[in-house]
């Protein structure tokens, strides 16, 4: 419902008492079972070459970057990264061992919209409990720093992405023909994102999915997490 203002015109909402929220720090995030630390090529490069080296170059398909022949590819885009103004990269670390990263780009306070990308998971994170974390755990700084609006982009075709972002609750926005070109071919891009008033409830469905109680001693989860998001939209 919009308000109305003196001229008889719809306009937003009224913001309030928001201000523009600070810029993330480049600190570490942990959970239970997965810690973000600030993304070093000295401190997570090798093991990340590793960890990359299992998949198949379709990782990489989707990604303006890679797939990385030698340490040295990998480590030119990890420096590439830290030295993004408006950028601030994680590598996810399970048990030690790092085995993907993402990062913070576009950040805009004066908006109070962030968006997570450049997202790769090594075969042994996909699809695993310390990944959900680990991108749980970079939302949830979001909006505990104050802002309005966290973001999901993916190319319109990377379906496992689209797929990724709806069952972390990311809701479709629509599609932005043309937006950009890699690797010689055209990207139109899907937008996906997450308010500030919605999180709440998001936050109560993660929490309850990476809960003890949802898994068993196998680690089969009893409740899935796309299922609890949709309770809380019912």
């Amino acid at each position: 419902m919009s308000d109305v203002n003196e001229f008889g015109q719809p306009v937003g909402e009224p913001v309030g008492l928001w201000a523009p929220p600070p810029l993330p720090q480049s600190v570490a995030l942990s959970g239970s079972t997965t810690v973000l630390e600030p993304l070093e090529w000295t401190r997570h490069g090798h093991g990340l070459f590793a960890a990359f080296s299992t998949a198949g170059e379709d990782l990489w398909t989707y990604m303006t970057f890679g797939p990385f022949p030698h340490p040295d590819a990998l480590r030119d885009t990890i420096d590439w990264m830290a030295s993004q103004e408006d950028w601030v990269p994680y590598a996810f670390v399970v048990d030690g061992k790092p085995l993907g990263f993402a990062s913070y780009l576009r950040i805009d306070p004066s908006q109070g919209v962030i968006e997570i990308g450049a997202i790769v998971l090594s075969p042994r994170l996909q699809r695993s409990v310390p990944a959900t974390e680990s991108l749980y755990l970079m939302i949830r700084n979001v909006f505990d720093l104050g802002y309005r609006r966290c973001e999901w982009k993916c190319d319109s075709l990377n379906e496992p992405s689209r797929q990724a972002g709806e069952r972390l609750g990311f809701r479709y926005e629509g599609t932005f023909r043309k937006a950009m070109h890699y690797k010689g071919r055209n990207r139109d891009t899907a937008w996906f994102a997450i308010t500030d008033d919605e999180w709440p409830s998001l936050d109560l469905a993660y929490r309850r999915w990476l809960s003890e109680d949802n898994f068993d001693m196998d680690g089969r989860q009893s409740r899935r997490l796309g299922e609890l998001i949709e309770e809380t939209r019912i």
